[in-house]
């Protein structure tokens, strides 16, 4: 089984990432760009739907246990590397020339909730998984690429609270605050997120060129304001 593996259905792709916890790690970052080449360039697909095959974990973000060790022995150039693929697969996602949408399964933390806020849409399931950003516990302040994100999908008030505190949210939470479009049981996740994704059916090309306009912000800042950090090395990781 591959790190993340798709399938079609008609006009919709259907990506599922099959990495146990689904950790950002160099390895797993570029499965998931090659499927999304894949679709884009060998199939005539208009919608994207992604989710996990863990049965309570959708993704728990960037892989520590990989990269701090790293850091610590002074492998900056390595970790550099890492954080310009993790930016790029950001950027690829929300300037993709699909509809796409999260199908959140599980526990969304830390980069798993930030990657989610790239998509278009998001639905989750609510009755197993929370959604929440435990950086300020694990002293690592967002790069301004991660809070561009965050900003593009969640209200300000609630960015806030999450960043300083640490609360975990639940499906019904996120429904209420609009960080996602519905709240769904395990048994109705899919079925939910795949009829939207049936609804749409938009061209590429205006798609594209719509969230290259839409979106120009966050790009740059992922692109221009992310790299002086990167360069420093001001990771604050531990």
């Amino acid at each position: 089984m591959t790190k993340v593996d798709h399938q079609l259905q008609e006009h919709i792709a259907v990506v599922t990432f099959n990495d146990g916890e689904n950790r950002f790690n160099p390895p797993f970052l570029e499965s998931l760009l090659g499927v999304l080449d894949h679709i884009e360039n060998q199939s005539e697909a208009t919608t994207l739907v992604l989710t996990a095959a863990h049965e309570k974990i959708f993704s728990n973000g960037i892989d520590l246990e990989w990269l701090v060790p790293l850091i610590k022995a002074g492998e900056l150039a390595t970790a550099k590397a890492f954080f310009y693929l993790l930016n790029r697969t950001f950027v690829r996602i929300l300037t993709y020339p699909l509809i796409t949408i999260a199908a959140i399964s599980g526990h969304a933390f830390a980069g798993g909730a930030i990657l989610s806020c790239a998509f278009d849409f998001r639905f989750m399931r609510s009755d197993r998984g929370y959604f929440c950003l435990p950086e300020v516990d694990l002293g690592i302040p967002f790069l301004p690429g991660m809070n561009a994100l965050l900003k593009k999908a969640m209200p300000m008030y609630m960015i806030e609270e999450m960043q300083f505190t640490g609360i975990r949210l639940t499906a019904e939470q996120c429904q209420a605050h609009h960080i996602i479009r519905k709240a769904c049981h395990q048994d109705d996740l899919m079925s939910e997120a795949l009829a939207f994704a049936n609804s749409i059916k938009k061209r590429r090309t205006v798609v594209a060129e719509m969230k290259a306009r839409l979106y120009r912000p966050v790009i740059d800042t992922i692109e221009l304001q992310d790299a002086a950090y990167i360069e420093s090395g001001r990771f604050n990781i531990g």
